[in-house]
């Protein structure tokens, strides 16, 4: 598991999630001793949750003997995207804000200290991205994550803030709480976060917070471009364009679903 995690499966269903998710961190399948330095349970325990997992489709075993996430996941990731609200109300806001500014467009949602992406419309230009729809990555070094925290109440925040250990991924990464904390305050103040080549070399982005009325949910939009062709002035340009897009989105889902969107 990530130190950036924040889930730490105590029952029978968080650590059989715990396994499901140091399996989909893994840049390459794992083996049983990977898995054993990697979540928090004996071996017995661990033994049985794979078992469990594998018997449920949600982990297959590879010739090699290692593991990789199964069909089952698959599916169920498959249907919980098609028949998620909140992607589908956000939809055509995302797909007028990508024909507006004519690059990558991505809507995350706010979990733990990691913002998951949605959604995303790919830019007319072929650009490599890190982002998959399905991906996590930390709240302090991308656009949409800060945008997020932004969002949360302050007792909420704190609590978030205090989770979070700091990586740095390029020069430009946020070093510690204290610029965070900083950071935050002017999303605050602008409606605007700024991904300034922290997460990806030559990948930058603005973003904007989206939030349900009582700030039980949140999450972000924002409009990400290669730095070689889009400066950082034009993407500030695009500010107002990503706040009125948030804004668009949250009036749509409280139309729809209620205060409690």
């Amino acid at each position: 598991m990530t130190a950036a995690n924040e889930h730490v499966g105590t029952g029978t269903l968080g650590k059989a999630i715990d396994v499901l998710e140091a399996v989909a961190a893994a840049p390459e399948p794992l083996r049983f001793t990977d898995l054993l330095k990697l979540v928090d349970q004996p071996r017995g325990t661990l033994h049985r949750q794979i078992s469990n997992l594998i018997e449920e489709g949600l982990l297959s075993v590879r010739r090699d003997n290692s593991y990789e996430l199964g069909l089952t996941l698959l599916k169920l990731a498959s249907r919980a995207w098609s028949g998620n609200q909140f992607r589908a109300i956000a939809e055509p806001h995302l797909k007028r804000l990508h024909e507006l500014t004519g690059e990558t467009v991505h809507l995350g949602v706010l979990r733990g200290v990691e913002v998951i992406y949605l959604d995303k419309v790919e830019s007319r230009q072929a650009v490599r991205m890190y982002s998959q729809i399905g991906n996590a990555s930390p709240v302090y070094c991308t656009g949409v994550g800060k945008a997020a925290l932004s969002a949360l109440p302050d007792a909420e925040l704190e609590k978030r803030l205090a989770a979070i250990v700091f990586k740095r991924h390029t020069e430009t990464t946020l070093p510690d709480l204290a610029a965070l904390r900083g950071e935050i305050a002017e999303i605050r103040a602008s409606g605007l976060a700024f991904d300034r080549q922290e997460h990806e070399v030559g990948i930058h982005c603005v973003a904007a917070p989206i939030h349900s009325r009582d700030r039980d949910f949140v999450a972000g939009v924002s409009a990400t471009a290669p730095a070689y062709r889009i400066s950082m002035e034009q993407l500030t340009a695009w500010g107002p364009l990503v706040r009125e897009t948030a804004a668009a989105i949250m009036e749509d889902m409280a139309a729809r679903l209620g205060p409690k969107a």
